[in-house]
């Protein structure tokens, strides 16, 4: 009776422990990077707008950026889409190493953000390669790398489950 008892707890830990895993809460929150709320996007909108009025370029560039900032931190898939998209564009024509590094970053945060962390995790690389003890974008590198392998053992456990539902079913039929 006690053997089973403890089997028993046993065996929920461990169920709760896997559960946890795959719910994101052994990890803490899902996405522990910053948010932006549409107040602040709108805000760098309306700088951006009055920026483009004007003939300096370098205020223009700086408006960008942190619009580009404030969409890649949005809660909405379009708007950090939109962030990708402008830093993009934009990084083609950069030459100064620091804006670099902070435009891949970005772009690599974005990618993560929406999912894309193939496309996330070379965007990082690049970003390692102009900064490479950048802590910030190491820290991002061991999420991106800490999701991937979560997918894939996500993957396998659908894969596993589903041969052994088949397995069962073919059991069953069997008898």
């Amino acid at each position: 009776m006690i053997l089973r008892q403890e089997m028993d707890a046993t065996i929920g830990k461990v169920f709760d422990s896997v559960s946890g895993f795959f719910s994101g809460a052994a990890s803490g929150s899902a996405d522990e990077f910053p948010l932006c709320d549409t107040d602040i996007i709108s805000g760098c909108e309306k700088e951006l707008a009055e920026a483009q009025k004007g003939q300096d370029e370098g205020l223009k560039k700086e408006c960008i950026m942190r619009l580009s900032w404030a969409l890649v931190h949005s809660k909405t898939p379009a708007d950090i889409q939109r962030g990708i998209s402008m830093l993009e564009a934009s990084v083609v024509s950069d030459t100064s190493p620091m804006n670099l590094r902070e435009k891949l970053y970005l772009v690599a945060l974005g990618y993560y953000r929406s999912g894309d962390f193939s496309r996330s995790r070379e965007c990082i690389e690049r970003c390692l390669e102009v900064e490479p003890e950048w802590g910030q974008a190491q820290t991002l590198k061991t999420a991106i790398e800490d999701r991937i392998v979560k997918d894939g053992v996500i993957g396998v456990g659908i894969a596993v489950t589903a041969v052994g539902v088949v397995a069962g079913i073919a059991a069953a039929l069997l008898r």
